[in-house]
């Protein structure tokens, strides 16, 4: 008969899977124990965020998937993280040793406590002498103290363990944040652009559009005001561009002085008043040179606006919308294109 556990277990994974076979979700561990914590409702905040960017993609990126993944579940996930997976490896290897190690000492122990308690049995029918009893307790209390250490032991590797388990889950919550962002601006990086385009079209490509950004003569930046300063520039315009998103659009530094936004569930007359707005906000970005003393208040960006045609591929799609923002520079910079 199945255990309370496995039926519970087993009638989530009921709900989870057509839910996920719904919304087109790869069935991937970290997937699976999303909508998993998903239909068994213990983290109504969890729900309230996936409700949230299903009702904005039709279906959940990756980016988002390991997102809400490390801030809710958090536990470590299939990652490329060779050294981490081989620490935990060894660690798992080591406690397994240590458990069969305890185990055998145990089973060891019990034999010779059934042994000694066999003794104790016969005292009273064989008439054992005060040295022969002497001798079984003492057998008793040494055969006790040899399972103590023993267990001492393996406590004392379980709490290494446990030690060395946080750290690694620290580690590998840092770097996973480093595999999804963008170090310097905080966007999401060109990895997390790649695999949410590409998992979007395959799943939920209707209304989808494209919009790429690239700021104007930010060489200039550069080389009139040295490096820091552009990348200051480049701080100021993400966290610009990320206060405008609307309408579950995603920001993401696509390389460079360039940004590129995914906007779900859109239409190309909205993508590009979205992206007219992002202009206007950028063109009243004020920042000031501390060394100079001086104000930088001609901080513009050109953009180019793509929608999603039936049978697009992702490079089909960033190579249109990178022709508009093309377009958008050879006529003069600082505008939206197509018009």
């Amino acid at each position: 008969m199945a255990s309370p556990l496995l039926k519970e277990s087993a009638a989530k994974l009921k709900k989870a899977i057509p839910l996920m076979l719904k919304h087109q979700i790869p069935t991937t561990p970290t997937n699976y124990a999303l909508w998993y914590a998903y239909v068994g409702e213990n983290t109504p905040s969890l729900n309230q965020h996936l409700d949230k960017v299903v009702s904005q993609y039709n279906t959940c990126p990756p980016s988002q998937s390991e997102r809400l993944y490390q801030e809710f579940l958090s536990d470590p996930v299939e990652l490329d993280l060779i050294d981490m997976r081989q620490n935990l490896d060894a660690m798992v290897t080591e406690l397994s040793q240590s458990i069969k190690d305890t185990n055998l000492d145990a089973t060891q122990f019990q034999s010779k406590i059934d042994n000694n308690y066999n003794k104790l049995n016969k005292i009273e029918h064989e008439g054992f002498t005060i040295e022969e009893v002497l001798t079984v307790v003492k057998n008793l209390v040494q055969d006790s103290n040899e399972i103590r250490i023993s267990a001492k032991h393996f406590s004392e590797q379980l709490a290494k363990a446990q030690s060395e388990i946080d750290s690694l889950k620290h580690q590998l919550k840092q770097s996973e944040h480093e595999m999804l962002f963008d170090a310097l601006t905080h966007s999401l990086n060109r990895r997390a652009f790649n695999n949410d385009l590409k998992a979007i079209i395959e799943q939920q490509p209707q209304g989808l559009c494209l919009i790429i950004a690239d700021i104007d003569h930010f060489k200039d930046f550069n080389d009139t005001y040295g490096h820091q300063l552009g990348d200051q520039v480049l701080k100021a315009v993400s966290k610009r561009l990320q206060e405008s998103c609307q309408d579950g659009a995603k920001l993401y530094r696509f390389g460079g002085e360039e940004f590129a936004l995914i906007v779900p569930k859109s239409a190309i007359r909205r993508a590009r008043h979205l992206a007219e707005s992002m202009r206007r906000s950028l063109e009243k970005l004020l920042l000031k040179d501390k060394r100079k003393g001086t104000a930088i208040n001609n901080i513009n960006a050109s953009f180019g606006v793509a929608e999603y045609k039936l049978n697009d591929s992702d490079s089909a799609l960033i190579e249109r919308a990178d022709k508009q923002l093309y377009e958008a520079k050879r006529l003069g910079r600082n505008r939206v294109m197509p018009l």
